[in-house]
C-alpha cells in the first residue's frame, strides 16, 4: 500500500528525518511511537504532501507510484486522509457543508445522497444527529473535534489513514470513543498509521506492526510487547540500548 524509502525531511534548513523505511500492508494497523520532538508529526505531514518539509533524499511510493513530489490534494485524491492533531475550527462551516463539500472533490454526490450517507456514518460511530449543524469544531470539546475526524474518515473510506496523536487532549472517556469510533471504520481495505508518544491508546486498538522512532530514525520495532515494554520501562532504556550500538 505504502513503501517509504530512505526518507531524509528538513524543515526550515534543519534536518529531522535521517533515514526513514517503512513498508506498510493493506489490512494493517501500525504503530508509530516515540518522545515530542524526534520526528513523528513530520513523517506524517511528510506522507500527506506538506509544503513546508522538504525530502532531500528518498521517496515515497503509493501501491507502486512515486507520490514524493505530488500535492496534498493530488495525494489526497489518491486515498491518503491525514487526521490532524490539531483541528481547527472554521465558524460558519456547518460540519455537513464541509463534509458535501470534500466528497464532491471525490465524486459528485446529490444532496438526497449525501444526506442519507451522513446519516448511516453518524449512526454506525454513534453521533447524534445534531453534530451536523454544528460549525466545524467551533467550540468543540477535545473529544469533539476528534469524532469531527473519524467522521470524515469514515465518509472518504481512505485507503491509508495516518492518525497524528489522535489521542492528544483525550479524557479516558472521549478516548474510548475515539478508538471504538476508529475501529468501527477499519476495514481490510485500509491501512492505519496511529503515531503517539502514548501507549493508552493502544490499549483499545492493538497494532499488528509498533515501530519506535528517536531522533528522526527508527530504533526499535516489534509487536505488543514492545507497546508493554515501553509502558514499564519509558523511552530512556532504547536510548541507553542505542547509544551503545
Amino acid at each position: 500500500m505504502l513503501d517509504i524509502e530512505d526518507l531524509h525531511v528538513e524543515v526550515e534548513g534543519k534536518e529531522i528525518l535521517r533515514g526513514i523505511n517503512l513498508y506498510i500492508e493493506k489490512g494493517k494497523i501500525y504503530a508509530i511511537m516515540g518522545p515530542n520532538g524526534t520526528g513523528k508529526s513530520t513523517l506524517a505531514y511528510t506522507i500527506a504532501g506538506h509544503h513546508r518539509y522538504k525530502v532531500n533524499k528518498g521517496r515515497i511510493l503509493f501501491k507502486g507510484k512515486d507520490i514524493t513530489n505530488l500535492s496534498p490534494t493530488e495525494r489526497a485524491r489518491l486515498g491518503i486522509f491525514l487526521a490532524f492533531q490539531y483541528p481547527i475550527e472554521i465558524p460558519g462551516v456547518t460540519v455537513a457543508s464541509f463534509l458535501r463539500t470534500i466528497l464532491n472533490i471525490k465524486e459528485n454526490i446529490s444532496l438526497v445522497k449525501f444526506n442519507k450517507l451522513l446519516k448511516e456514518k453518524m449512526s454506525l460511530l454513534e453521533i447524534e444527529e445534531g453534530f451536523a449543524k454544528r460549525y466545524l469544531n467551533d467550540g468543540f470539546s477535545g473529544g469533539e473535534k476528534k469524532k469531527c475526524e473519524i467522521l470524515q474518515m469514515a465518509l472518504i473510506e481512505p485507503e491509508v489513514v495516518i492518525l497524528d496523536e489522535i489521542d492528544s487532549g483525550l479524557d479516558v472517556d472521549a478516548l474510548k470513543v475515539v478508538s471504538n469510533g476508529i475501529k468501527r471504520v477499519f476495514n481490510s481495505n485500509m491501512s492505519i498509521i496511529i503515531i503517539t508518544h502514548y501507549s493508552r491508546i493502544l490499549n483499545y486498538i492493538e497494532p499488528d506492526f509498533v515501530y519506535v522512532m528517536m531522533n528522526g530514525k527508527f530504533v526499535a520495532s516489534g509487536k505488543k510487547d514492545l507497546v508493554n515494554a515501553i509502558e514499564e520501562r519509558g523511552y530512556e532504556w532504547l536510548e541507553e540500548v542505542n547509544s551503545n550500538v
